[in-house]
């Protein structure tokens, strides 16, 4: 089968990997994988190379952007044009944008074509996958109504499957927002390539040397675009608190905030650091292409956003073995493990009314530097208890998160829809067979 993958533009993040991994992945002798994309826009660093290194060539339509703009019409009218040439047997859009204007550009292929005419118009599935959404956090109300009311028209008109990539997510999107029907979804966890983790031990040193950092250090990192969503401002805002509230040094250690990432917010985001007086204390390290170096050299791995879908920076970071601290949103709800009680009682204790502790990592309330402060002393005064968060959020990333189950997970998919296809196919035969058989008994009863 043929399977036209489309997201808008392979940008710094989850997404874009993601596409990647199952474009070169699913290129076999029973599928053929296309992916299609836009152009990175400036402010943003492109992921290019990740698709270079796996061996894919997106095909580019550079009109296609992330804001909604009258060159939308364009990169329908280019999407249309390559399905017409490609003949695909699945459009699968990733992305809000993606999956807007690549249904459309769909149902264009799908009833433009004589066959229409007589009942029969060109046959292939629709899959979209949310990697998150934008239906809070992101834009004002009214815009936001505006992109939910199209979301559900698209949902109920040209998509037969909807991924999502956490129970949690498809509780928001599914029950809370009213995006589809529940039996359109599918929950695909992300996959990541966990062997290039393997013996992060022995690289732990790495990026700890290049800071100048000792091994009492205590490194706190946040991993991402540095854009609104993401809520940097939050970390600064709580590592000036801890600064204020501990001084320094925690029980004789140095904590020190490392910044992984860049996007266009990144120099009013140096400007607050160096007003909150943290010029010492923190550090903006940009954009790095090394997870297998960067992440075993942290100590606490945070994340600070007001919306996710499954944080891909957190499944990266257990899978390391680094324990978290983050704001309970979108799938991160789904990454945390159980909450501590009874059995966790002996090593997880916290404040249930600022922090909460689980298995993997504490979770806080968005937009609460106080309680994000409190829990990251709590980690940062005990060892042993990252320890063991880090141990066993390793064990569970690698039984559910590896890239060869993400692979299998979507193969099942596409045959699934593969094989309802057929099946509809010889009933439409079979359903025009007696019609035909009908017609010419009826004839012949009147003759």
């Amino acid at each position: 089968m043929k399977i036209v993958r489309i997201i808008a533009r392979l940008n710094v993040g989850g997404p874009a990997r993601h596409v990647v991994w199952l474009t070169a992945g699913l290129q076999n002798a029973q599928c053929e994988s296309v992916l299609i994309a836009g152009v990175v826009p400036p402010g943003e660093d492109d992921m290019d190379y990740f698709a270079t290194e796996h061996g894919v060539e997106p095909e580019i339509i550079p009109h296609m952007s992330r804001e909604i703009s009258p060159k939308d019409a364009l990169t329908i009218w280019k999407l249309y044009r390559l399905f017409v040439r490609e003949r695909p047997d699945i459009i699968h859009t990733h992305t809000a944008k993606a999956g807007t204007v690549g249904r459309i550009a769909g149902l264009l292929y799908r009833w433009l074509t004589p066959s229409t005419l007589v009942g029969r118009p060109r046959r292939f599935s629709f899959v979209h996958t949310y990697h998150g959404h934008i239906f809070h956090s992101y834009y004002g109300s009214l815009k936001t109504r505006i992109f939910l009311t199209i979301e559900r028209a698209l949902a109920r008109l040209a998509t037969d499957r909807i991924v999502v990539i956490s129970p949690q997510q498809f509780r928001e999107i599914n029950g809370q927002f009213g995006v589809g029907r529940e039996s359109q979804f599918r929950v695909i966890p992300l996959g990541i390539d966990t062997g290039i983790f393997t013996n992060w031990q022995q690289r732990r040193h790495l990026m700890r040397d290049e800071l100048g950092a000792s091994e009492s250090d205590v490194l706190v990192g946040i991993v991402g675009r540095l854009t609104e969503v993401k809520n940097h401002a939050l970390f600064l805002q709580m590592a000036a608190r801890f600064k204020e509230t501990f001084g320094a040094t925690k029980d004789t250690r140095w904590v020190r905030f490392i910044v992984i990432g860049d996007g266009h917010l990144r120099k009013n985001l140096e400007a607050q650091a160096s007003e909150l007086g943290l010029k010492d204390e923190i550090k903006f390290l940009g954009t790095r292409h090394d997870p297998e170096n960067f992440y075993p050299a942290l100590d606490i791995v945070a994340l600070t956003s007001l919306n996710e879908g499954t944080p891909l920076t957190l499944i990266e970071a257990m899978a390391n073995a680094r324990p978290f601290i983050a704001t309970a949103v979108g799938g991160v709800v789904d990454l945390l493990g159980e909450k501590a009680g009874n059995k966790f009682s002996s090593e997880l204790k916290g404040d249930a009314g600022k922090f909460q502790l689980y298995e993997h990592g504490v979770s806080v309330r968005p937009e609460d530097a106080e309680a994000f402060c409190d829990g990251l002393a709590h980690l940062v005064a005990a060892e042993d208890l990252r320890q063991a968060m880090g141990k066993r959020g390793r064990y569970y990333i690698e039984q559910n998160y590896s890239k060869e189950r993400l692979l299998m997970d979507m193969t099942n998919l596409y045959h699934g829809l593969a094989e309802e296809a057929t099946e509809s196919k010889v009933q439409s035969k079979k359903k025009n067979n007696s019609q035909v058989k009908n017609e010419s008994s009826t004839l012949n009863s009147g003759l």
